[in-house]
């Protein structure tokens, strides 16, 4: 039988390759973005009673009215905005579903997509699978936004932007002045924002995080996506969730219901009630900052050099010093030699810049996991 592949270029992603071999090696997997550390256990004792109330049947299709309500409160008290609950929020199966439903919402065959390189790796093939065209502009070579090229990148044809903040994998964050330069080329067009913003939490050094919630003219255009996993440690549950205005959330809608339909029940009562606690969110920058901080003095032994690390839980490094190998090379070395896993750049890019030479650190890790990751980049 004869396939015709939608996506004929794409191959197995690259946490899934760098974790396989992480594991085939024993190396410590600083590569996919995953912590090692339990989660907090009242949480997961809500959800053991969830399940034992009887929350284990299918919950409304855009997510439980108490778990959407305690978002509102949320976003209300962090950005001064409130969403509805009732039609501008909806608990999605993970931060990659409601990106992926908010590109299929609105997305239509030759529709084009500015997405900004590096990007997370699911955001081009999704384009593509809904007919739209990527066009892909990069990051400066600092790694910060580049306001003109994103500008330039705007035709007559352009249905979406993407962007990513604090963003995955450069570790940088968009700030005021960025937001503005956005609203600014967006303003008088009828281009839709898609502002992920899974991170929100891990913004470090005392810096605000410049969510799109935050500038009228951008949330009116825009969907924000956030993810639970990211902030509460829980990645292997596949919760997140997406706001918009009613608009756009009843497109969203349109295409979640034929998706996913609804996400985990017992996990939505259980959050419901956690997020009830402002200090379950507020304490995550310090706690990441930390770790970032212990990551970068081991490093400063190694021959890498590492480069600003504004939020997220990634840090980037140069190891140009090091070789001039390409990045999977070395990558897949330092990991069969050295027992350390990490991900290479290249994979983020539709055209990776020829003379970069850039890896990717996770350190959402254990302290004795980062260090004992430290001691053996070291000695590379």
């Amino acid at each position: 039988m004869a396939i015709i592949s939608k996506l004929a270029h794409v191959g197995t992603t690259i946490f899934t390759v760098m974790s396989k071999l992480a594991a085939e090696c024993g190396a410590i997997n600083l590569s996919q973005g995953f912590p090692d550390f339990p989660i907090d256990g009242r949480l997961s004792a809500l959800v053991d009673a969830a399940m034992k109330a009887g929350h284990n049947q299918y919950a409304p299709m855009p997510g439980l009215p108490s778990l959407r309500e305690a978002i509102s409160d949320k976003i209300q008290r962090l950005y001064g905005f409130r969403y509805d609950p009732d039609t501008e929020v909806t608990v999605a199966s993970g931060g990659t579903q409601a990106i992926f439903t908010a590109i299929g919402a609105v997305v239509h065959p030759g529709d084009e997509v500015i997405i900004v390189d590096p990007a997370y790796d699911c955001y081009s093939p999704t384009v593509e699978l809904f007919g739209g065209k990527p066009v892909h502009v990069r990051l400066g070579i600092d790694m910060k936004f580049d306001a003109d090229a994103v500008k330039a990148a705007i035709t007559p044809k352009t249905r979406m932007l993407m962007i990513n903040t604090p963003h995955n994998p450069a570790g940088t964050i968009l700030r005021d002045a960025d937001m503005k330069r956005i609203a600014g080329m967006l303003r008088g067009t009828d281009i839709i924002l898609l502002s992920d913003e899974v991170y929100e939490h891990l913004v470090f050094d005392g810096e605000p995080h410049a969510s799109a919630i935050n500038y009228p003219e951008l949330r009116d255009r825009a969907f924000v996506i956030f993810s639970f996993g990211k902030v509460f440690h829980t990645t292997g549950w596949k919760m997140g969730y997406a706001v918009a205005p009613k608009t756009l959330m009843s497109e969203f809608r349109k295409v979640h219901q034929f998706n996913v339909f609804s996400v985990n029940t017992p996990m939505q009562h259980a959050l419901a009630t956690y997020m009830n606690e402002p200090l379950s969110y507020e304490a995550v920058p310090s706690f990441y900052q930390a770790k970032r901080d212990r990551f970068s003095t081991g490093m400063v032994k190694s021959r890498f050099k590492l480069l600003p690390c504004e939020g997220s839980y990634f840090q980037t490094a140069d190891y140009s010093e090091i070789s001039l190998e390409d990045d999977m090379t070395f990558a897949q070395r330092v990991t069969r030699e050295f027992g350390v896993a990490t991900i290479p750049l290249s994979p983020f890019y539709k055209e990776p810049p020829s003379e970069q030479r850039l890896l990717r650190f996770c350190f959402a890790k254990q302290d004795a996991t980062l260090d004992a990751a430290i001691e053996k980049l070291c000695r590379i």
